[in-house]
């Protein structure tokens, strides 16, 4: 029984880490006041660009740069055309979610000539039965929370999520701080996806990311747009995706398919008690006109 409480402990921690990086790095740009629903395009991408570079340079620090490089580019992508275009920011961020699927399936194609998965690339190594890039992600999970609310920058991305008109007057830059926001987003939202492929497997498989930005944007929820919620609420998450591995373990004459339903069923739930108490940043999914002023 204790060894497999504690195996269920650290898969928690395990499963709990893609999404609560996202989700993380959800906050940061809608805090600063732009809505990302491409999360799991983001995430998506950087799995493939991890597994991509891991495999052509046989290192995976490399591949795990180029995951968050490659979901920082998508993620700069939406910041273009919600900031210095002001199109709307649900929209650009349900295309992203499309063109990531769809183009990680054709980049498979043209680079292995096949659209299941890549080959067997570099992984990370393991330190105590858990991938590295596990103990990456609680690290930056940590630092994160510190910049949101012990730095400079980190105040003004809530001042402008809240009262970007206020921000402005007092010389605050918006566009700036939106970039910012929504940039780190998807090079977190990148480092999610990297662990996927060089953390929890050694390739990238189509649509890996298999729903964990959109439970990600759940957590963020969930967890009011605030630090220690999102971390509490992507542990609950992370916990359910553990409990139905492990369901499927020792109760075989279950169908998988309905206790793999577990973890999304949880998101639903989740949501349903708290849509109506969560309180998103006001100006969040509002474009920013300096002419307002």
């Amino acid at each position: 029984m204790i060894s497999i409480i504690i195996s269920l402990l650290m898969a928690t921690l395990r499963q709990a880490a893609p999404i609560m990086i996202t989700a993380i790095g959800g906050m940061f740009s809608e805090v600063s006041g732009v809505v990302n629903i491409g999360l799991e395009g983001m995430m998506l991408m950087g799995a493939f660009f991890t597994a991509i570079t891991s495999y052509y340079t046989g290192s995976w620090i490399l591949g795990l740069l180029g995951g968050i490089i490659g979901g920082g580019f998508i993620a700069f992508i939406h910041a273009l055309i919600s900031i210095r275009y002001k199109g709307n920011q649900v929209v650009s961020g349900v295309a992203i979610n499309l063109f990531a699927s769809g183009f990680t399936v054709f980049m498979l194609r043209v680079l292995f000539q096949q659209s299941s998965n890549t080959p067997i690339v570099p992984g990370a190594p393991r330190i105590l039965g858990v991938s590295i890039v596990v103990y990456i992600i609680y690290i930056i999970v940590i630092l994160a929370g510190l910049f949101m609310y012990k730095t400079v920058t980190g105040l003004r991305m809530r001042a402008v999520g809240e009262y970007p008109l206020a921000a402005d007057t007092v010389g605050i830059d918006v566009y700036k701080i939106r970039y910012i926001g929504v940039i780190l987003s998807g090079m977190l939202a990148g480092l999610g996806g990297a662990y996927l492929s060089i953390g929890a497997l050694s390739q990238f498989t189509k649509e890996m990311s298999a729903g964990r930005g959109f439970i990600a944007l759940a957590a963020l929820v969930f967890g009011k747009w605030k630090p220690k919620g999102v971390i509490f609420a992507s542990l609950l998450f992370g916990f359910a995706d553990a409990v139905q591995v492990l369901i499927q373990q020792y109760f075989t004459f279950i169908p998988p398919q309905f206790i793999q339903m577990t973890p999304y069923v949880l998101t639903l739930l989740a949501l349903a008690g708290v849509v109506g108490k969560a309180v998103a940043p006001s100006s969040a999914g509002k474009p920013y006109d300096k002419n307002d002023l």
